[in-house]
């Protein structure tokens, strides 16, 4: 689980130089969009009154065209026949049904031990180990340690959030949870952020939403929308520090699953087992997706025909016309406010 982009960063940077490289190579590629949404997030609180209402909905359709752009691409690669999509449907049902947390989990199992018994590949196709190994300078033990370490960790945050109430615990157990459970990169973990941050007044849905559109106009991983929501918290601490906790508290999880792991992959890669699980759980994931993209994106977006409009204008512009995203997150905010304003004349 976690953002594949970031976790690919990491290995290179632990392959070249150790841990302070996985480090280095984390900070190079994440800093950049995250300072930049945490200052998006600060415009907004200080001058939010000014940005026209509008314009911050015009964000928020222009998160509807992306998520359909990543269903669409990742339908493609990963639903090659019908069972796959088969089970893509059932887990957008399921995750529709069972909106939270541990329903993703429930559904990301079920689809691995449905991939297992449905997807167990020819022997001749299990890939050897004619290739270049992983230059990976990590003992097990120091892998085990971590490994062992994010399940204490998953498993222990929620536990000590109870005992010990506090604002701190609670947002540092929220998004670690989503970084630890997320299968599938940034979009699907739209809705566990969601769920954590708007039902209980962290975050007004409409922030986190325009939020979520702007993530789309700067480079990076999107994982670095933790920055912009940490630093639009209503509760302490919010501003830079929230923002710095949220970041780091999604991105343990990969930091301890990628160094865990990588010393065991090449016994793993090569478990027949394993790969057929993992194009169950790969299914189910363009399912939570497509659930996502319904809710909360769509349901908050599209609320008149100028709406469905907008994003399919969009969508067109990034799938077809091949325009870059930060220029048509910019058309939609301006598109909303001109909208926004002929309604109103």
């Amino acid at each position: 689980p976690g953002p594949a982009s970031s976790q690919v960063g990491i290995a290179l940077g632990l392959s070249r130089a150790g841990l302070p490289g996985a480090l280095a190579a984390w900070a190079g590629f994440t800093l950049p969009s995250a300072i930049l949404l945490a200052l998006f997030a600060q415009g907004l609180s200080s001058w939010g009154s000014v940005i026209p209402d509008g314009a911050l909905h015009g964000l928020k359709v222009v998160a509807v065209a992306v998520v359909a752009q990543a269903v669409w691409g990742m339908a493609r690669s990963l639903c090659t026949d019908t069972t796959r999509i088969s089970m893509t449907a059932v887990a957008a049902c399921g995750a529709l049904l069972w909106p939270n947390a541990w329903g993703q989990v429930g559904v990301i199992a079920l689809a691995a031990v449905a991939g297992w018994a449905l997807f167990q590949p020819a022997r001749e196709d299990t890939p050897g180990l004619a290739h270049d190994r992983l230059p990976i300078a990590v003992s097990r033990r120091l892998s085990g340690a971590l490994l062992g370490l994010f399940f204490i960790l998953l498993a222990g945050l929620p536990l000590a959030a109870r005992i010990w109430p506090g604002p701190i615990l609670d947002i540092v157990n929220a998004f670690y949870r989503a970084g630890s459970l997320v299968f599938g990169g940034g979009h699907v973990v739209l809705p566990l952020l969601q769920a954590a941050v708007v039902p209980n007044g962290w975050v007004a849905n409409e922030t986190f939403l325009a939020g979520y559109g702007a993530a789309q106009a700067v480079p990076g991983p999107l994982f670095t929308f933790a920055a912009f929501l940490g630093a639009s918290l209503t509760l302490t601490p919010g501003g830079w520090l929230g923002a710095a906790v949220c970041l780091v508290a999604i991105f343990i999880p990969s930091f301890l699953l990628v160094i865990g792991v990588l010393p065991f992959w090449e016994q793993l890669r090569g478990n027949r087992q394993a790969r057929a699980a993992l194009a169950g759980v790969n299914a189910a994931v363009v399912g939570l997706l497509l659930a996502a993209l319904y809710h909360p994106v769509w349901t908050s977006a599209v609320l008149q025909p100028a709406d469905f409009g907008l994003a399919l204008l969009a969508l067109v512009a990034l799938m077809f016309w091949k325009l870059p995203p930060w220029l048509v997150v910019a058309g939609c905010a301006a598109a909303g406010w001109l909208l926004s304003s002929i309604v109103h004349v």
